[in-house]
């Protein structure tokens, strides 16, 4: 394999940042709901609120892992939660995905690493099965958005 390299972003990656992450969504069937552009890179995805991690082969960026600190209090344990994990198909199998993980891993040594992963995406999920990761079935994710958020807000 070429040489390969991760690195974290800049603002100047925001162009790539969008196009990874419309390809991630486009695979996991929600580009329907796609609102990210370059601003809002820029904005959350570069510093305090979230991370972004860039996998470059030969100088060109091929995979993505965009993450964010979590703390577990009862197990007084601080986490990352891996939002986004990408390599882009040509360049899958390489280890460039494992590669994002061990580098993330490294961070949260002493604590923990979660993320979600669609139920159908069975090459996703033998992937990380094969890292020693385990579902957490015993918990359900929500979520409160839109006019239920604003309601609740109010």
């Amino acid at each position: 394999m070429s040489e390969f390299s991760i690195r974290a972003a800049a603002a100047a990656d925001a162009p790539v940042i969008v196009a990874l992450i419309r390809e991630l969504a486009d695979y996991e069937q929600l580009k329907a709901g796609f609102a990210l552009d370059e601003a809002a890179v820029v904005r959350d995805m570069l510093g305090d609120a979230c991370h972004t991690e860039l996998a470059l082969v030969d100088g060109a960026v091929v995979g993505i892992a965009a993450w964010f600190w979590i703390y577990k209090s009862f197990g007084a344990a601080r986490g990352l939660y891996v939002e986004d994990l990408y390599v882009r198909p040509a360049f899958r199998g390489r280890g460039l995905g494992r590669a994002l993980l061990a580098h993330l891993a490294g961070k949260a040594q002493g604590g923990f690493m979660e993320w979600q992963v669609l139920d159908w995406n069975a090459p996703s999920i033998e992937f990380y099965k094969s890292l020693g990761a385990e579902p957490r079935d015993s918990w359900t994710s929500y979520r409160l958005m839109g006019d239920a958020l604003e309601r609740l807000a109010a």
